[in-house]
C-alpha cells in the first residue's frame, strides 16, 4: 500500500522571488504542487552485477535439475515397461515349452502306432512302385479274344512287359510305336482268316499301339487254320491297382 503525502512549504516564510505568504501561494491557481511517493518502486538499482548473474545461475542450474529429473522419470518409465515386457515373453516362452513337453509325452505313447503307421505307408509306395507296370492279362486277353471271329480258338500265348526297374525294349522300325509290353497268341479258324479284319477288330484293345501277323497256316489235318499275331500295348493297359487315390482321381 502506498502513501501519497503533499509537500507544503513551512509556515511564517516568504517566497523571496515574490514576496507572497504561504496562503497565498497555497491558494495561488494554476500552480502545481510537487507530490512524495512513499513505498513505491525504486527507482534507481543499487546491487551489484554479480548478484544479478548468481540469480541467473542459480535459476538456469534449477531447470537444468528439472530437465534431468524429467529425463530420469522417463527413462525410469521406459525402464519398467520393458522388464514387464521381458518377464511376460519369459512367461509365455515357459508356457510353450510346458506344452511341447506334454506333446512329446503324448507321442511317446504312440511310439508303436507311428512306427507301425510308417512301416505301412512305405510298404504302400513300394506297392505303388511295384505294381505301377502290372497289367491285368487276364481281362486283357478276354478283350482280345472278344474282338475275334466266331469260331477261333486261342491256343496259346506269351507275354512281355516293362518292370518297375527297367523301361521296356523298343524296335528299331521307326514306323512302330513306343510300347510297354507285347502280347503275342496263337488261335485256330475253322475258316481262311481274314488279317485285315482281324488287325482292325484288335484295335480296341485297351491300350492298343499296333498289331501284325507274324504267319497263317494251313493245319496238317486240313481241319483249319493257324495264325500268330502279335499286339503292342502302351501305358493305357497299366490297371493302377496300386496307383495313389490321388492319382486314380486324375
Amino acid at each position: 500500500m502506498t502513501e501519497t503525502i503533499e509537500r507544503r512549504p513551512l509556515r511564517g516564510s516568504r517566497d523571496s522571488a515574490t514576496g507572497t505568504g504561504p496562503a497565498q501561494e497555497r491558494h495561488r491557481p494554476g500552480r502545481n504542487n510537487r507530490m512524495l511517493v512513499v513505498g513505491g518502486p525504486p527507482r534507481v538499482d543499487l546491487l551489484p552485477t554479480e548478484v544479478h548473474t548468481n540469480r541467473r545461475q542459480r535459476a538456469t542450474v534449477r531447470r537444468a535439475w528439472a530437465g534431468v529429473v524429467v529425463v530420469a522419470i522417463g527413462v525410469g518409465i521406459v525402464a519398467g515397461w520393458a522388464v514387464m515386457e521381458r518377464m511376460s515373453a519369459e512367461q509365455d516362452l515357459l508356457a510353450a515349452q510346458g506344452e511341447t513337453a506334454t506333446l512329446a509325452q503324448q507321442q511317446g505313447q504312440y511310439r508303436e502306432v507311428r512306427t507301425t503307421e510308417a512301416g505301412s505307408s512305405l510298404l504302400e509306395a513300394a506297392q505303388q512302385v511295384g505294381g505301377s507296370t502290372e497289367i491285368d492279362w487276364s481281362t486283357t486277353l478276354q478283350s482280345v479274344r472278344s474282338k475275334l471271329p466266331a469260331g477261333v480258338q486261342i491256343t496259346g500265348v506269351t507275354v512281355d512287359s516293362a518292370s518297375a526297374t527297367e523301361s521296356y525294349a523298343q524296335s528299331d522300325d521307326p514306323l512302330q510305336g513306343q510300347r510297354i509290353a507285347t502280347l503275342t497268341f496263337d488261335a485256330t479258324s475253322t475258316a481262311l482268316p481274314s488279317i485285315p479284319d482281324w488287325l482292325t477288330a484288335v484295335g480296341g484293345v485297351e491300350g492298343f499301339v499296333d498289331a501284325n501277323a507274324n504267319s497263317v497256316s494251313r493245319s496238317d489235318d486240313g481241319s483249319g487254320y493257324a495264325v500268330n499275331m502279335t499286339i503292342h500295348l502302351d501305358e493305357k493297359a497299366f490297371d493302377g491297382k496300386y496307383a495313389a487315390a490321388d492319382a486314380k482321381k486324375g
